[in-house]
């Protein structure tokens, strides 16, 4: 059957793909796929290097060499008109003799933020911005950060089919099965930091690392006291209200934030309507009553009309659990599918 997408959404995908395999290596710099398409249908394709290296564009420029005359670039993110670490990327794309780009959102960063699609409009190539839904989410992280100066705030929580993150006696290792710790793992090697109650790190005593894929550590946050012999030190310990935490982590250059629990913690930052994304994960088990520890703390909505609705955005089976990804209800969606 043929594939009902057009070429630039085909080819937009591709930079998304080779965007997302270099996660979790650029931050503070976004994750940047770039798809250069030569005149005679050659592909090349190159990612955003960890900070200081070059960006994506120039990464598949590199490989395209005299190819890239009278290609075509697609580039998931607006190529910068501005020197930071390394030298702005628009004109490099002109030198190379690009004939089009195709960009997937522009950048909100103040740097950057239309300058560079008017640069490469004003060399007469011709540039058409998308706002790709795909990229949207990919990107979704970054492009908070540098609108609203704060990280992006994922909840993950692990439970039973029952709804319960801990038996009573406090003790929550493990609820899941290894796939699903694997995950979180790979969540947290995307995430510039990790945040817990000191709670769970009296009851758990966890080292908030990452050890079950590959993936540098977080920055470790802690909501109230640690205990001098903790493992989960070196870390930060804060207290206060979240909001001006959030604010102090975004220039910090924290881009995605990993709260993992436990239920106060949870329950605060659902409250506050601080979570972007909700990730949970559920075992095939049963706690069997009503004693043991729930997802949040304290009350919950009085009535039916009260009831918290989100959106869920991805399933995963991982083994014998399930991954449930949930967006707030105010998050809203494009309708352009490139």
């Amino acid at each position: 059957m043929e594939d009902p997408r057009t070429q630039d959404q085909m080819m937009m995908h591709e930079a998304v793909v080779a965007g997302q395999s270099v996660r979790g290596t650029t931050s503070p710099n976004p994750w940047v796929g770039c798809v250069i398409v030569s005149s005679e249908d050659h592909m090349f394709v190159g990612a955003t290097q960890p900070p200081g290296g070059p960006h994506a564009e120039i990464e598949a420029l590199r490989l395209a060499g005299p190819a890239a005359r009278g290609a075509t670039m697609y580039v998931t993110l607006e190529p910068c008109a501005h020197h930071g670490r390394t030298p702005p990327c628009v004109p490099a794309i002109v030198a190379a003799g690009i004939k089009r780009v195709v960009v997937g959102v522009l950048d909100p960063d103040t740097k950057v933020n239309g300058e560079g699609v008017a640069y490469l409009q004003g060399a007469g190539i011709e540039t058409t911005v998308v706002d790709s839904e795909e990229v949207q989410t990919c990107l979704a992280p970054y492009l908070k950060h540098r609108a609203t100066g704060r990280p992006w705030v994922i909840l993950k929580l692990a439970a039973s089919l029952d709804g319960r993150i801990a038996a009573p006696d406090g003790q929550s290792s493990w609820i899941t099965g290894p796939a699903a710790r694997a995950d979180v793992h790979l969540l947290r090697s995307e995430s510039d930091a990790i945040l817990v109650g000191a709670g769970t790190v009296r009851v758990d005593n966890p080292q908030l690392t990452v050890r079950e894929v590959p993936g540098s550590d977080p920055l470790r946050i802690v909501l109230g006291k640690i205990p001098n012999d903790a493992l989960v030190l070196p870390a930060l310990s804060r207290s206060g209200p979240l909001a001006p935490l959030l604010d102090e982590l975004g220039k910090m250059d924290v881009i995605q934030l990993l709260v993992e629990g436990g239920a106060q913690v949870a329950a605060a930052f659902h409250h506050a309507n601080l979570i972007d994304q909700y990730v949970f994960y559920y075992a095939p088990a049963l706690f069997g009553g009503e004693d043991a520890k729930a997802m949040f703390a304290g009350p919950g909505v009085p009535t039916m009309h009260d009831l918290w609705r989100g959106h869920i955005t991805a399933i995963k089976r991982l083994g014998d659990d399930l991954r449930i990804d949930l967006a707030p209800p105010a998050q809203g969606h494009s309708a352009n599918p490139l």
